[in-house]
């Protein structure tokens, strides 16, 4: 009798074979079965095969094997279920391991359950439940999975892993765990032969040195650089970067930005503007451009001074900071503004110089020179003084008439108390053109004199109050109509009171309050996969 019941089997199985072979594209194939029974009641319509001592159940339908103890195969609906050590080979590196698995060779789609394992010679995917849809060659859970690699730990709610690429696509709860960082994002591509990830949902990463936010954008995890999009940031080095493109790479200890960037140095309490920037933490520097703008600030946040120029360098650390800027420079601050080519700016010293063709007002005073000086207290981060150096020229328009008050001489050294201008001082060769009033407002006459010394006291109002000069005056005072329009004026005379910064948003000239930006898109999503498998065979070899 047992010898007609294996031989009842052989016949089934070689029946079962030849009649596969005829199909194969259809039906699934038994290679090997220990016994085989039939229990309708159980499972109607179903054969039942079971392992033996030597061997394993064994089926295979086109190109992927399936092991297990136990099988129940539904001929007509050409359907396998498989209990028991479940194992499941496709080619020579795809592998799964489950309790459970329920296979059908029309559909070609397997459902593995409980301790499912899917491997490869990269990755090892590990799931309660997984599907795995082989006409697509996708593998996809829905509830909850943790996926290994060589240096990363994925798990997230829903997940698919597409065997050609060999890549996998995450949503939901997605957290990515490596030694260096950790990754927490809604939805996420990961490629496991690169390393690279492409986030296309919220995403933060929290590295030892840093931590990077973006919406959109790409994270290479061998090499820690990648860049961030959609309402990016990245806080790195006591600042924090914000801009519609951000770049990151950590082993350069570098960080940029492209359009509406904003760096707010914490510890400086500086905020850098541009549509363009670089952050290099070895050097402790910053570099922007495209209508750039730094904002420091100063009398324990009382006050700021904004600084524009075409390109500004920011170096040094906390304390010993320079600020350089460079072409079309303009400064603001409530009690003084200024338009020079270059501005030099040290925190060491608290002295700002401005380079070449320097122009500075001070409430109602307009100077001039070859350079400029400010210098700043540095413990209360007050204006001191200010030096003029060669051809100063400080000019004031007469508040009660047309005319304008006007000095000049080689050298002016000026005093600032609480941040107002409150005296000047100029020396060799110094002239003065200056409308005298009495008491009752009426003009007096014109002073006009020279001498070696002369001092100017500015009133409350940051008018001109008094005029005291010393050593070798040679001058008088006029009556106006004694002295022509022409003698009214020093030589080089140039009145820019409508150049004047008259409020923050003056500080950028008008060709760059409306600059046009390029729009960012990044990578397209189908042009992913192309770039990818270009790097696959560099990465292989």
């Amino acid at each position: 009798m047992q010898k007609i019941y294996y031989l009842f089997i052989t016949l089934f199985v070689l029946l079962h074979t030849t009649f596969a072979q005829e199909n194969p594209s259809k039906k699934i194939e038994i290679v090997y079965a220990g016994t085989l029974t039939i229990d309708n009641d159980k499972y109607p319509g179903a054969t039942i095969f079971n392992s033996d001592q030597e061997r394993k159940v064994q089926f295979r339908h086109q190109g992927m094997d399936i092991w297990c103890d136990v099988a129940v195969l539904y001929q007509k609906t050409n359907q396998v279920k498989a209990f028991g050590e479940v194992f499941i080979q496709q080619g020579d590196s795809l592998k799964m391991n489950s309790e459970f698995i329920e296979y059908n060779g029309d559909t070609k789609v397997a459902i593995a359950k409980e301790n499912v394992k899917l491997r490869n010679e990269k990755m090892t995917l590990e799931t309660q439940e997984l599907f795995f849809d082989r006409n697509t060659q996708q593998a996809y859970y829905l509830n909850y999975g943790k996926i290994f690699d060589e240096e990363n730990v994925l798990t997230s709610k829903e997940g698919r892993y597409f065997v050609g690429p060999k890549k996998s696509q995450f949503t939901t709860q997605v957290k990515i765990t490596n030694a260096d960082f950790v990754v927490n994002s809604l939805t996420l591509d990961y490629y496991h032969a690169t390393g690279h990830i492409y986030m296309f949902g919220p995403t933060t990463i929290t590295g030892k040195e840093y931590v990077a936010y973006g919406e959109k954008g790409y994270y290479d995890s061998k090499t820690e650089k990648g860049y961030f999009m959609d309402h990016a940031r990245i806080d790195y080095d006591n600042k924090i970067l914000t801009g519609d493109s951000l770049y990151f790479d950590r082993f350069k200890s570098f960080a940029s930005g492209t359009n509406n960037l904003i760096i707010r140095d914490t510890l400086n309490k500086t905020l850098v503007k541009g549509h363009y920037g670089e952050v290099y933490k070895a050097q402790d520097s910053m570099y922007i451009t495209k209508k750039a703008l730094i904002i420091s600030e100063v009398e324990k946040g009382k006050d700021s001074i904004y600084i524009h120029a075409k390109k500004i360098l920011v170096t040094g650390k906390t304390g010993s900071r320079i600020i350089r800027a460079y072409t079309g420079a303009r400064i603001y601050k409530t009690d003084i503004q200024g338009k020079c080519d270059s501005i030099h700016s040290s925190q060491i010293t608290g002295l700002t110089r401005m380079i070449r063709n320097p122009i500075v007002w001070s409430g109602k005073s307009q100077m001039t020179g070859d350079n400029i000086h400010i210098l700043a207290n540095k413990q209360t981060e007050k204006l001191d003084s200010l030096r003029v150096f060669d051809n100063a020229f400080l000019i004031e328009k007469d508040t009660l008439g047309t005319g304008f008050n006007q000095v000049k001489g080689k050298l002016l050294k000026g005093k600032f108390k609480e941040n107002k201008l409150n005296n000047v001082n100029l020396y060799q060769n110094t002239e003065v053109i200056y409308y005298a009033y009495n008491d009752e407002h009426s003009l007096v006459g014109i002073n006009k004199s020279k001498c070696s010394q002369i001092r100017i006291d500015f009133a409350p109002t940051q008018q001109i109050e008094t005029i005291t000069f010393y050593k070798d005056v040679d001058g008088a005072i006029y009556p106006e109509d004694k002295i022509s329009k022409k003698e009214l004026l020093f030589p080089n005379f140039n009145w820019r009171g409508d150049e004047m910064l008259k409020s923050k948003e003056d500080i950028f000239p008008e060709e760059e309050k409306n600059i046009q930006l390029v729009p960012i898109h990044g990578i397209k999503s189908e042009e992913i996969d192309l770039i990818e498998e270009k790097l696959q065979p560099k990465v292989d070899n």
